[in-house]
């Protein structure tokens, strides 16, 4: 029997891949763009109120998902995940038809019951910790799950994520200094996904340090910026972070330079950006031209995942809202 193919990159970080695990990540990474492409649709309908998610961030966000040691408890990964992680939730194992059901509010929304914005996730089964719309409070509530796995023992370890903009936020040098005191260092990833952008201002104009991941430095926190719009370096290096994590049971400060395809959310338009890198678009020329998959193959991909998820909008559109007698459900305690 012959041996998977390989794809390799120049990338000195970009280690070879087996052909299986390629056609996975882009199967997810076309899955969630269509479904990011759905729910922007979606809400240009009138069937959402609000959108805001990851387009351009498939590359990375699809390879954390499929890296986390996924189940419930601290034996297991947690992840601390901003609104841009659709593509996270679906290499977990997520339907995407839960996100329509979130774009649509409707009673039968896994997340949050009809109450929360798109891309507010929530999974207990996958430690999924329930996404904020305050900008960036994950970054100190992060630790909290990293003393536990510290106390714990074992393997699990716990994953933040954020933007750019908002490591101008105190929550985020709390998190620094609070997975890195020497007495009790934690087993945490802080992950900083840079699109340059934070909501209409351009991140020239804020930042003074060349890299976000530098800040590390001063608390003694190994640190790294990745191309976070190459698929393949994404997975290597994400996969090397967290096994110095597992294993050191020390934090690292990742930061993943990437894109945003449709501006920051509905408020800005929603509206596809050209001048931006589209990840999903540059993996499809490497898969192609080494042999991976085909143009028709891809093509196939897409057509089938739209199909799909225009088929759930159908159903989700005739789903009921929620009853006003569940307002003081899902709040601090169930009803005794």
């Amino acid at each position: 029997m012959s041996r998977p193919r390989l794809i390799k990159e120049s990338s000195e970080a970009s280690a070879p891949l087996e052909r299986e695990l390629l056609v996975r990540i882009h199967d997810l990474m076309v899955k969630t763009r269509v479904l990011e492409e759905r729910l922007i649709q979606m809400y240009k309908q009138g069937h959402g109120y609000f959108w805001i998610g990851g387009p351009g961030e498939e590359a990375f966000n699809v390879s954390l998902g499929l890296l986390m040691k996924k189940g419930q408890g601290p034996d297991f990964d947690y992840l601390h995940a901003h609104y841009r992680q659709s593509g996270t939730l679906l290499a977990l194992g997520e339907e995407p038809i839960g996100s329509l059901r979130q774009m649509k509010n409707t009673a039968t929304d896994p997340y949050s019951g009809g109450r929360n914005f798109a891309g507010h996730y929530s999974a207990r089964k996958y430690n999924v910790a329930p996404v904020s719309s305050p900008i960036e409070v994950q970054y100190a509530i992060a630790p909290g799950t990293a003393m536990v796995q510290k106390r714990h023992g074992g393997d699990g370890i716990t994953i933040v994520t954020g933007g750019d903009a908002g490591t101008a936020e105190g929550d985020f040098a709390s998190c620094l200094v609070w997975s890195s005191r020497p007495a009790n260092p934690l087993p945490i990833l802080i992950i900083v996904t840079n699109n340059k952008w934070g909501i209409s201002t351009a991140a020239e104009g804020q930042h003074g340090e060349q890299r976000i991941s530098d800040r590390g430095k001063a608390f003694g926190i190994r640190s790294k910026t990745i191309n976070g719009n190459d698929a393949v370096e994404a997975y290597t290096e994400l996969r090397e972070a967290m096994a110095y994590v597992r294993t050191e049971r020390k934090p690292f400060l990742l930061e993943a330079n990437v894109s945003r395809l449709y501006g920051h959310s509905s408020a800005s338009g929603a509206n596809y950006v050209s001048n931006e890198v589209d990840c999903l678009t540059d993996f499809e020329a490497k898969l192609e031209k080494d042999g991976v998959l085909t143009r028709e193959q891809m093509d196939a991909l897409r057509n089938s995942y739209t199909e799909e998820m225009a088929a759930a909008a159908r159903q989700v559109r005739d789903e009921p809202q929620p009853d006003p007698e569940s307002i003081w459900k899902h709040i601090y305690a169930e009803d005794k």
